[in-house]
């Protein structure tokens, strides 16, 4: 009797040890069926949904008006499929979506390049402009200066234009040429109106494509402020009778740009004889008068851009990387120092002490006085 209890109780043991051992490997399979689901996600949830449109269109298929239903039905899962492969694409390179589109489609022609000047720098200063930039922008660029110059007109023919305005650096003659530019600019008909002195280097690629994002028949005023704050003057409306103003002004030692649409709207305060009236209500230089009257009088603000430089500020924060990216470079003196774009280009400082050659080399490696062995 023992022996058959014993035998029981054996067989018993093996038999729930049996039924533990595959009760154990049906939870296996059925955990690696979940974790299976759970890594293929939306294509299972994808599967699943085919399988219910098949037979869904298996069932309607024998029911009538069954063919829209099915369109409609088939129609849901395709926008679900593409949206799901938009989903799934790969991001964009920043290189496709970098450039917003422009606002108007312009070219070098349609800007009126005015350079202000004086005689004794023709020599020192324009004739380097002349050996750079302009030589690419002949007919773009307009030299406004106070003296007669047989050897300029050879160069640049009827755009060499002398004001007749003193040739002191006083805010009369500065205003006295402002004048002058303003006018030959509504004469020209072109979109937009853009003054740079003679120490500055043109980047006019990069110009086009800056105002291209902006309809030339908007009132826009484009520039860099020189201080950190608004400059305030003193209106003078006459019977000693005075008023405080303040506004935002673009330095014209950097360059600024000014729309057609807005220029027009100058008129009463800028054309003919009114800009030296306007100036001297103000008793200010030309690029603050042009201030003036943008911010203070029509009420237009300054549109501020970092890609206008003067030597009023420290040329070496530019790198030679970004160069390409900005609009007007400029050289002088910056707090008693020499202040150049630090740049070791196709020339040395002593051949090309205001950089502008080398910057050139790097922009249009083409021109032929460029070294060829240069590679930049």
């Amino acid at each position: 009797m023992l022996k058959n209890n014993g035998k029981k109780t054996a067989i018993t043991v093996a038999s729930t040890a049996c039924i533990c051992l595959l009760l154990l490997l049906v939870a296996v399979q059925h955990h690696r069926v979940q974790v299976d689901e759970e890594r293929n996600g939306e294509d299972a949830g994808t599967r699943s949904l085919l399988q219910q449109q098949q037979q869904q269109e298996e069932e309607e298929d024998a029911q009538p008006g069954s063919a829209q239903v099915k369109r409609g039905f088939s129609a849901y899962f395709t926008k679900l499929t593409r949206g799901r492969r938009e989903v799934e694409k790969p991001p964009r390179s920043s290189a496709s979506t970098a450039d917003p589109p422009p606002a108007e489609d312009i070219n070098a022609n349609d800007i009126f390049i005015a350079v202000k000047t004086t005689k004794k720098f023709h020599q020192s200063r324009l004739n380097l402009l002349l050996d750079t930039w302009i030589s690419r922008n002949m007919q773009q660029t307009y030299i406004f200066t106070d003296g007669e110059d047989e050897e300029l007109k050879k160069k640049i023919g009827s755009h060499a234009i002398n004001t007749n305005c003193s040739a002191a650096h006083s805010r009369q003659a500065l205003s006295c040429k402002m004048a002058v530019e303003y006018d030959k600019f509504i004469e020209s008909g072109k979109k937009w109106f853009c003054h740079v002195d003679d120490d500055n280097y043109v980047n006019v690629r990069t110009l086009v494509k800056f105002l291209s994002q902006y309809p030339h028949t908007q009132d826009m005023y484009l520039g860099k402020p020189s201080l950190d704050r608004p400059i305030e003057a003193t209106e003078r409306l006459g019977d000693n009778k005075m008023k405080p103003v303040n506004f935002w002004f673009a330095t014209g030692g950097a360059g600024f740009c000014v729309s057609r649409g807005l220029a027009l709207k100058m008129s009463p305060w800028a054309s003919g004889g009114h800009f030296m009236n306007t100036a001297e209500k103000i008793r200010l230089p030309d690029d603050c008068t042009i201030g003036y009257i943008i911010e203070s009088v029509l009420g237009v603000p300054l549109t501020r851009s970092n890609l206008f430089h003067s030597h009023l500020e420290n040329l070496q924060q530019v790198s030679r990387s970004e160069i390409h990216k900005q609009i007007t470079l400029s050289y002088g003196m910056f707090e008693n120092k020499s202040n150049i774009i630090n740049l070791k280009g196709a020339f040395p400082v002593e051949e090309d002490p205001s950089r502008f050659k080398s910057v050139h080399c790097l922009l249009y490696p083409d021109t032929p006085w460029c070294p060829p062995q240069v590679a930049f």
